[in-house]
């Protein structure tokens, strides 16, 4: 009878201990006073590195445990204060929103250093202001194709990284996920490398293939803005090529901290958040950008593939400081994303608290669906490997 009692015991005591751990997602969107939303902003629970970032139509969502219901919701973006809340009254509440104020910026000019100085500085810190020892970065990385603004492809992988942050070049590159829609697309061009190298590759901060770091000191630097994040002015300043009229890179530079917390080249969009040390990690990463007649064959000329259009995120899940507990198993970094030959896991993917899904996002499902008259879903299962 005593032996029934303490296995029944365990049995409850089990259940609610398992019951206390599953996971609850929160969502919400962030607004300004306008009751616009705001993009590309940091949400979490920084402590533990619990978090993403909102996306273009300012919604976020993320999975959180019964642990973190007492910890601190903080939400920081460029221009505005930072805003703070418990987790569990932003449950409470009705509406899921978070309006932030802006941040009235007003810089003396007198005691702003010459544009050049900032960059400078700026790039010498880097190893001081980011994560500068090995770690471990996870990210959703997803890739979406139309021609002649239909939907044609849509990949979705998750990418561990081993990194160095961004005075460094990436390491070891693993795609641990992946999954696909059916591709249809007129012309299917096949890369010798992953669309995770973009990231890398198009970073003006990072170094270059040949291990260099990118000669943007020569650039000519100008400013051409204020902002703020979390209490700190911030300077906007804006670079040119001398040698490369098109090529114009935006900096948003701490005043005292010189961290580097935005960068603007082209279509690419670098966004920097603080560790749970003050130490940034690159939190989003997007590049939209159209194809240009001269990469496309001559045959296509003629065809929606002239108007094909790019889109390319990816959306940061993780970071593992501890060196015993990385572990990137090299692979994919040499093979196109649609050509990634990984078993589809639909368990992962249902539990992998996903962006919400924006305007462009919707209009790309609806159109694969409409385009094969089968869900979503559904073409997952039939073009994915078993």
């Amino acid at each position: 009878m005593n032996k029934t009692y303490f296995v029944l015991c365990l049995v409850i005591t089990s259940f609610f201990s398992l019951n206390a751990q599953q996971k609850q997602e929160i969502r919400g969107i962030i607004l300004d006073e306008f009751n616009e939303p705001i993009p590309f902003v940091a949400v979490g629970i920084v402590e533990k590195y619990i978090g993403s970032a909102s996306t273009e139509d300012g919604e976020f969502s993320f999975f959180i445990t019964e642990n973190e219901l007492q910890d601190s919701l903080s939400i920081s973006s460029l221009g505005y204060d930072p805003f703070k809340i418990k987790v569990a009254d932003f449950l409470k509440l009705e509406k899921k929103a978070i309006v932030l104020k802006e941040t009235v910026t007003e810089l003396n000019e007198v005691k702003l250093l010459v544009p050049n100085n900032y960059v400078v500085t700026a790039l010498k810190k880097l190893k001081e202001n980011t994560i500068s020892t090995t770690h471990q970065l996870e990210f959703l990385f997803r890739t979406a194709v139309t021609e002649g603004d239909k939907a044609k492809l849509l990949v979705e992988n998750y990418i561990k990284v081993r990194d160095r942050g961004p005075a460094y070049y990436f390491g070891d590159v693993q795609v641990a996920e992946s999954r696909k829609s059916a591709d249809y697309r007129i012309w299917k061009p096949k890369h010798n490398w992953h669309q995770i190298n973009v990231v890398a590759h198009v970073n003006p901060i990072r170094p270059n293939d040949s291990g260099h770091a990118r000669n943007i000191k020569k650039f000519i630097w100008k400013k051409i803005g204020d902002s703020s994040y979390e209490g700190e002015d911030v300077v906007i300043l804006e670079g040119q090529n001398p040698k490369k009229k098109w090529e114009r890179i935006k900096l948003f530079i701490g005043v005292d901290s010189f961290k580097i917390y935005r960068i603007e080249r082209g279509s690419s969009l670098f966004v920097y958040k603080k560790y749970k040390n003050g130490k940034l990690v690159l939190n989003y990463y997007k590049h939209d950008w159209h194809l240009s007649k001269d990469r496309i064959p001559k045959e296509y000329w003629n065809t929606p593939v002239i108007n094909s259009h790019f889109k390319g995120e990816a959306f940061l899940y993780n970071v593992i400081t501890n060196k015993k507990d990385i572990k990137v198993v090299p692979y994919g970094i040499n093979v196109d994303a649609h050509l990634i030959d990984l078993p589809y896991n639909p368990s992962f993917w249902d539990n992998l608290s996903l962006p919400p899904d924006t305007k462009f996002y919707k209009s790309i499902r609806e159109g694969l669906e409409a385009a094969y008259g089968v869900p979503l879903e559904k073409q997952y299962e039939l073009v994915n490997k078993k």
